[in-house]
C-alpha cells in the first residue's frame, strides 16, 4: 500500500483519536436539549454544526444556539463539557505509529473540527505524546474552522495539495468517511477508507518501499 507513497494525510476523529458522538447526545439529553438524538442528523442542527466547523460562528454563538434549547438553568460550562464528551482517548499505539512514519514520510492532518474540540484535544495530545506540541507533530495540520473549508468539498483537498506542493499519486489519504474518500479519489489521491484499527492497517514496522 505504501509503495511509491511520500506523503500521508490523516483524518483525525475516528482515525487517530477515538470518538463517540453518542456520549455528547446523551450528555445533552441530560441538559434537556430538545431532540438531542437528532444533533448530527437534523438539517437545521447540522447546518449549525457545519457553520461552526467552518469557523463562521464563534464559540459563544455556537454555545448560545445549543443553550437556548436546553433547560433554563443550564450553564455554559455544562454545554462545553457535554460537547466535548464525544472526545475519547488517543491510543499510544497510534502515537508510536505516527512517530515511526515521520521518519520516512511527510505526514499531515486534515480534520473537520471546531474550536472547542481543538482546544480540548490539543491538551490531550500533548499528554499522550509526552509534551509534543500538536501543531509541530505533523508537517502541517489543517483544520476546517481555520481554513474555512470542510470535507468532502473538493476545494479543501486542492488547498492542501497546492499549499504543500504534493503530487496526488504520491499521497495517501486515510479517512473513516466514504464521502471524504470519494472526493479525494477525484483528484487522483491514493486513498484508504479506514474500517479497521489504524495500527493493523499500517504496522509500526512499516518502512518506505
Amino acid at each position: 500500500m505504501l509503495s511509491g507513497i511520500k506523503n500521508i494525510i490523516f483524518d483525525f476523529g475516528g482515525v487517530i483519536i477515538n470518538i463517540d458522538p453518542k456520549r455528547t447526545i446523551n450528555a445533552l439529553k441530560e441538559l434537556k436539549l430538545y431532540n438531542s438524538e437528532k444533533l448530527f442528523t437534523d438539517l437545521s442542527t447540522t447546518h449549525l454544526l457545519h457553520k461552526y466547523e467552518l469557523g463562521l460562528i464563534s464559540d459563544s454563538e455556537f454555545i448560545m444556539n445549543i443553550k437556548q434549547n436546553c433547560a433554563p438553568e443550564t450553564q455554559t460550562h455544562q454545554i462545553v463539557q457535554a460537547w466535548n464528551a464525544m472526545l475519547l482517548d488517543i491510543p499510544y499505539q497510534r502515537i508510536n505509529l505516527l512517530k515511526n512514519l515521520r521518519n520516512d514520510y511527510r505526514i499531515y492532518l486534515l480534520s473537520n473540527t471546531n474550536h472547542l474540540h481543538y482546544t480540548h484535544y490539543v491538551i490531550d495530545f500533548e499528554k499522550a505524546t509526552g509534551g509534543l506540541k500538536f501543531n509541530e507533530f505533523f508537517n502541517k495540520a489543517y483544520f476546517s474552522f481555520e481554513i474555512k473549508m470542510r470535507k468532502p468539498s473538493i476545494e479543501i483537498y486542492k488547498h492542501v495539495l497546492n499549499d504543500q506542493g504534493l503530487v496526488p499519486e504520491e499521497t495517501l489519504f486515510i479517512d473513516d468517511s466514504i464521502e471524504n474518500i470519494d472526493t479525494a479519489k477525484m483528484l487522483n489521491l491514493k486513498t484508504h477508507w479506514l474500517k479497521e484499527e489504524l495500527t493493523d492497517l499500517m504496522p509500526i514496522t512499516s518502512q518506505k518501499q
